[in-house]
């Protein structure tokens, strides 16, 4: 899976569903995605926030695209952090843990999107081994989009994938079984959760969510998928 800033419940019920997950770090990089923009919530509706990167292009692998955060731009995100979660009942804790995320210097988006899956993985106590596709599985670069994944199973030992379900207009479960691999799609439910007293706003960055729930609480919250 591309790596993605803080990425919302969903893409951490793919991480809880899977032993070993594989940043894709050497495909392109998507413009208007979500590898370096998602949603928080302010003043009761969604926001988009976006990490400002260095000539952002879709002819660039994602580990190609540099990350361009000023102090200013860092010290806006987090008053606006405060300004609208400062009342959650778990601000602290995660406004700590996004700052512990910040507290380094990246060379790419990528680094940064997958620190920050790493993190929050870290403070679940997620046990899923992570692993980068451009540290590991370089050589299958250029193939075909199915066969470089089935590639990379092989490699791995791996005798079962584990997509998103929008993957399944991408991907065959016929042609991965003819290769020996299982292919499964995984189907994300995303039980609603108390947010501040108005109507509940739905797929918004894992940030919101732990803004609101205890560990144990999120992860009976990321328990909520099933495969087809």
């Amino acid at each position: 899976m591309q790596p993605y800033i803080f990425p919302y419940l969903g893409y951490f019920q793919l991480i809880d569903a899977v032993d070993t997950f594989v940043f894709y770090d050497d495909v392109h990089f998507i413009k208007r995605g979500w590898i370096n923009r998602n949603k928080i919530l302010v003043n009761g509706a969604e926001f988009l926030f976006s990490i400002p990167v260095v000539k952002a292009s879709q002819n660039k692998l994602i580990n190609e695209i540099e990350v361009n955060i000023t102090p200013k731009w860092l010290q806006q995100f987090y008053a606006t952090l405060t300004q609208n979660y400062k009342n959650a009942p778990y601000f602290e804790d995660v406004f700590q843990l996004i700052k512990k995320v910040f507290s380094k210097e990246y060379s790419s988006i990528s680094d940064l999107a997958i620190e920050s899956v790493v993190q929050i993985s870290n403070y679940l106590e997620l046990p899923t081994r992570f692993e980068i596709s451009s540290e590991r599985y370089g050589a299958s670069i250029g193939m075909d989009k199915a066969d470089r994944l089935i590639s990379i199973c092989k490699k791995k030992g791996s005798d079962t994938y584990i997509n998103p379900s929008g993957g399944k207009e991408l991907y065959y479960k016929d042609y991965f079984e003819s290769k020996g691999i299982s292919l499964s799609f995984i189907e994300n439910d995303l039980v609603p959760y108390t947010q501040f007293s108005g109507d509940f706003v739905q797929g918004l960055s894992i940030i919101d969510v732990l803004m609101f729930n205890s560990n144990e609480a999120t992860r009976r919250l990321i328990d909520n998928y099933q495969f087809n």
